[in-house]
């Protein structure tokens, strides 16, 4: 039998809500896999609060008083949002010594309000600034689809990743701010939904760059992440259905994406590009010239990410605090001193102009690409090779950056598997706002995409 958490929100719910599982149980069996697994995985276990909620979801249920679909069901938190009673480390020692929260996050909250069980904070990249989820202070999580050598679960969203694969709880709250979501969800074979920035109230939540930040959850179906956005928004049933896939159009880049490809990448996505048109999307392969223009925009002008990141930790980077930071963090954030108003400013008016020149280009259509170029890569090299990190780090984020800067919303599928075994994934993004139509498309394509992949 599947263990517990290990299923889909939909499969446990199903469970619970018939009574042929104790939310108390549940979360009882939560904990101690949790004990058995990684450590690097979770920074905070929030015990004591979990088996009180589990409690109150047991004796909704057996009274007839559910909350709905979600009410017992676990969920694990990234270490940047505010749980009361917590102290919110956004995976660094510097905030560790900050008082906890007096209120949990907008955004826990709401689910809490769903009746969902909230386990602990899970690990992630300092201060969410690096896409490979190496953490210098509270361990590096390893992908638990390795199977040869330890490699990474991606970042900056790393634990929750890992723990979503591993089994510890069927889904895991993320940030996304140049792919934070949807690099774990590809690296480690589950699905990580970004919606679009805004879509969700973003109090209590510690950023990295406001006008890039976005939340969304890792889990293990589309199905899953559908029921969450809808508790996320405070609705009390989702209201997004599946759209037939016949006659959906979708376009696929030719530039920039494809560039140091894995073979074994290539054919993963390929593969589920045939499935696709035999089920009958439209494919598109055209050039996005926006693409090519980012990255040298970035390269000019330096990073919109880097230019807030530095303006957010500037007294940090100036204090005593810098020497507890990561140093790869505190190297990287410092870079934002060097970008001008001027060239933040230039940076901002390029993007307006790029998000408008893609949406005349593409208009409603999807866009389907690898979600990263390359599965995932072992951590030893990564820990000591600096010029290593960055050349991966870059690797990594590049395509997903891309909808970030776009503001687009995404959501990241398996579609198989490439060197060493290890899971492909497969980026569908839509403009800001398409939500709804990514994931109802999401929702019959996923299926589709994944072909043999469990």
């Amino acid at each position: 039998m599947t263990a517990l958490n290990a299923m889909s929100i939909a499969q446990l719910s199903t469970l619970i809500q018939s009574g042929a599982a104790d939310p108390i149980a549940v979360a009882e069996t939560t904990f101690e896999a949790i004990a058995a697994a990684d450590p690097a995985i979770f920074i905070a276990l929030s015990k004591e609060r979990a088996l009180a909620e589990a409690e109150a979801s047991s004796r909704r249920i057996r009274t007839g008083r559910s909350l709905g679909i979600l009410d017992g069901i676990p969920i694990g938190w990234k270490d940047l949002f505010d749980m009361k009673g917590m102290t919110t480390t956004a995976g660094s020692k510097v905030l560790a010594r900050e008082s906890a929260a007096t209120e949990d996050a907008a955004v826990v909250n709401a689910l809490k309000a769903a009746g969902m069980v909230a386990v602990g904070r899970l690990n992630m990249s300092e201060f969410a600034f690096s896409g490979l989820g190496l953490n210098p202070h509270y361990g590096t999580p390893v992908n638990p689809r390795s199977t040869d050598v330890p490699r990474i679960t991606g970042g900056s969203s790393s634990g929750s990743g890992a723990a979503v694969a591993a089994g510890l709880v069927p889904v895991a709250m993320g940030t996304d701010t140049g792919g934070s979501i949807r690099i774990p969800a590809a690296f480690n074979g589950i699905v990580g939904y970004k919606a679009t920035r805004g879509r969700y109230a973003m109090d209590g939540v510690f950023p990295l760059a406001k006008s890039l930040d976005s939340l969304g959850p890792l889990c293990r179906t589309v199905q899953d992440a559908v029921w969450i956005d809808a508790a996320m928004r405070g609705l009390t049933a989702p209201s997004i259905t599946r759209q037939p896939l016949a006659g959906i159009e979708m376009v696929i880049p030719q530039n920039v994406v494809f560039d140091g490809v894995e073979a074994g990448v290539h054919a993963a996505f390929e593969g589920a590009v045939e499935r696709l048109i035999d089920a009958g999307v439209i494919v598109s392969r055209v050039e996005i010239p926006a693409f090519a223009e980012i990255l040298t925009l970035m390269s000019s002008h330096g990073a919109l990410v880097t230019a807030e990141a530095y303006w957010l930790h500037r007294h940090r980077l100036e204090s005593d605090d810098a020497l507890s930071m990561d140093s790869r963090v505190v190297s990287r954030t410092k870079l934002g001193a060097d970008i001008s108003l001027s060239a933040y400013i230039d940076i901002l008016c390029a993007r307006s102009r790029l998000i408008a020149d893609v949406e005349q280009q593409v208009g409603n259509r999807l866009v389907a690409l690898p979600t990263i170029p390359h599965v995932a890569p072992p951590i030893a090299p990564l820990t000591t090779d600096d010029d290593l990190f960055v050349k991966t780090n870059g690797r990594t984020l590049r395509n997903t950056l891309l909808g970030n800067f776009l503001d687009w919303c995404g959501v990241s599928i398996p579609c198989g598997t490439g060197d060493a075994g290890m899971p492909v994934g497969f980026l569908l993004s839509g403009p800001a706002g398409a939500d709804e139509k990514l994931l109802s498309i999401a929702l019959s394509a996923e299926p589709v995409i994944r072909g043999d992949f469990i």
